[in-house]
């Protein structure tokens, strides 16, 4: 329910009723009994008597499903951050993202000047094997025009998206050159990928970015390691920067890749649910090779549960900023007609024993979370960083680690400080680098090379390369394009053509592509290369990390008798 209906129930003529209700329930969920089903029996029993009397006898009329909602609502928010009710839309659109696929005719699109155009027809999908081309234009769907001001992305995904197996006809306007066609697509399945990037850097460095954990990362991500095999990387950056988490399995799956048989991944235990401990049930294909993970304040969940098995087991390097703090395990129940309750049920622990959750209850604003961290300057400087739980804990080799609220990074990476350049803050918030690099490329379609890059004169053009066009979007905007007479000017109007730049290569080449031009001198990833390839502060044998100690001469014996290295 909106927070709009919230308002509009509670502040109305029930509202008094409304706040009684869910007294009487917040009452009989707190009672104890034995009898689980006697109890769920006499709740539900008098919640619905209730519920009667009002529908039947209140002075006014009253929605009964409304009033159900906003009880349902107010029980929840007693509980933990993460303890969610869902309506079945969100359910429906929940598993959508997190089965790794939908149904549709698969092509990435954008609404620009009332029509909807093609950025991209998904390779393998029945709208690239139609013919369908970036660049595009989808003017009608099923024998119905489709344009003008009313079209929206709602609307376009409800033409588009049906049962697989399912028909349906587009009339198309392709302009360059300018053609109308007709085509019939079948509807199939289309996969949401996220395994985003997989690429080899400098010296044999292999790169993944992952950005969720949905039902086939596992699969993606065995894939990846397995192409970067073929060419002979000798060690791996994993890019879990800003990936809210997912599935528990997929974590488990890929983390098994790196461990030996018997080597503790994590283990959840709740006040009604007994400890249980998940660990290696094979050798890993790739436990000897060595690892970076690079990890930030967005990271969370599964991705959490990923770097703290790492680091535990000093199995990777982590890179970058505390992560997010989610280490609460939820079972998800349905809710006959009506959703699912995503209940926490249990805590995650990694190997150690540390607790991953950050703290939350009455004393603790955990939304506020994000602009505490910002406030304090831990995004920005590594002695602000603050670990809610001071126990140390130790990882397999005995290095220190905390717990209490995230997880740690090994080497602290501190946070652009893009808010110092307006232009660049603000073009970034209202997110129109996708949209103008479209408007971009779509304008120079044919005449771009096939080795096009920001040396090539199409970009360099003074009048219609992709500065200019930049520059003229942000005044359009209302907004002031940097001074380049200063440093600091230079190296704002160098930071928005970067991404520009990304954005423009993501609609020629795709997403591996994006991401490499994204990342181009990226600290996070450079430094971990340097640890990788330098072992300066950290040593790599078999596969597992440890400090290099000043002034200890035995370092290498003592490591390998406790790797038990012949």
């Amino acid at each position: 329910m909106s927070e709009n209906n919230n308002k509009s129930i509670f502040n109305g003529p029930t509202g008094p009723l409304i706040f009684a209700l869910t007294l009487v329930v917040g009452m009989m969920l707190g009672r104890g009994c034995d009898d689980v089903s006697t109890r769920q029996s006499s709740v539900g029993s008098r919640i619905s008597h209730i519920l009667d009397q009002i529908e039947v006898l209140y002075v006014d009329s009253v929605d009964r499903e409304a009033l159900v909602d906003v009880a349902v609502d107010a029980i929840i928010s007693e509980l933990d951050p993460h303890t969610y009710y869902f309506t079945k839309a969100e359910v429906e659109a929940n598993a959508e993202s997190m089965d790794g696929n939908f149904e549709g005719i698969g092509v990435e699109f954008i609404i620009k000047d009332d029509t909807l155009m093609v950025v991209s027809a998904i390779e393998g999908g029945p709208s690239e094997q139609a013919g369908v081309m970036a660049g595009d234009r989808i003017v009608e769907v099923g024998g119905v025009e489709i344009s003008g001001k009313s079209l929206d992305n709602k609307e376009v995904m409800k033409l588009l998206k049906g049962e697989r197996g399912s028909l349906v006809e587009l009339g198309l306007v392709r302009n360059a050159p300018f053609a109308r066609y007709d085509v019939v697509i079948e509807r199939d399945r289309i996969p949401i990928h996220s395994v985003v990037a997989s690429y080899v850097l400098e010296n044999e460095v292999g790169y993944i970015k992952i950005n969720r954990f949905s039902a086939t990362t596992a699969i993606e991500f065995e894939k990846a390691m397995y192409d970067l095999a073929l060419k002979n990387v000798s060690s791996v950056i994993i890019d879990l920067r800003a990936n809210g988490g997912g599935y528990l399995n997929q974590a488990i799956d890929m983390i098994s890749l790196f461990l030996n048989e018997g080597e503790e991944i994590l283990y959840t235990e709740g006040n009604a649910v007994a400890r249980k401990d998940y660990v290696s049930r094979v050798d890993g294909l790739y436990k000897y090779l060595p690892l970076a993970i690079i990890i930030d304040e967005n990271s969370a969940s599964a991705s959490e549960i990923f770097a703290g098995a790492m680091q535990d087991n000093d199995r990777a390097l982590i890179l970058g900023r505390r992560s997010f703090g989610k280490g609460l395990v939820q079972e998800e129940y349905d809710v006959p007609d009506a959703g699912a309750l995503r209940l926490t049920i249990a805590r995650f622990y990694t190997p150690s024993g540390r607790a991953i959750q950050k703290p939350y209850g009455k004393e603790v604003d955990y939304a506020h979370d994000a602009i505490d961290r910002f406030d304090s300057g831990e995004l920005y400087f590594e002695d602000s960083v603050k670990v809610a739980d001071t126990v140390v804990f130790r990882t397999s080799l005995g290095r220190p680690v905390y717990g209490g609220g995230g997880i740690t990074p090994d080497i602290f990476i501190p946070l652009k400080r893009t808010g110092e350049f307006r232009a660049l803050a603000e073009l970034v918030w209202i997110g129109v680098f996708r949209d103008e690099a479209f408007t971009w490329v779509d304008a120079h379609r044919g005449t771009l090379p096939e080795n096009f890059s920001e040396s090539s004169p199409v970009w360099k053009d003074e009048t219609k390369g992709g500065k200019a066009a930049m520059k003229r979007v942000v005044e359009k905007l209302g907004l002031v394009w940097p001074d380049n007479s200063s440093e600091e000017g230079e190296e704002e109007i160098e930071r928005i053509m970067s991404r520009f730049y990304a954005q423009v290569i993501r609609i020629m080449n795709g997403e591996n592509s994006f991401y490499r031009a994204l990342y181009e001198g990226d600290e996070a990833i450079e430094r971990a290369l340097y640890e990788l390839l330098e072992e300066e502060r950290f040593g790599i044998q078999k596969g597992r990390l440890y400090l290099l100690l000043e002034n200890e001469t035995n370092q290498s014996d003592s490591i390998s008798q406790t790797l038990n290295i012949h």
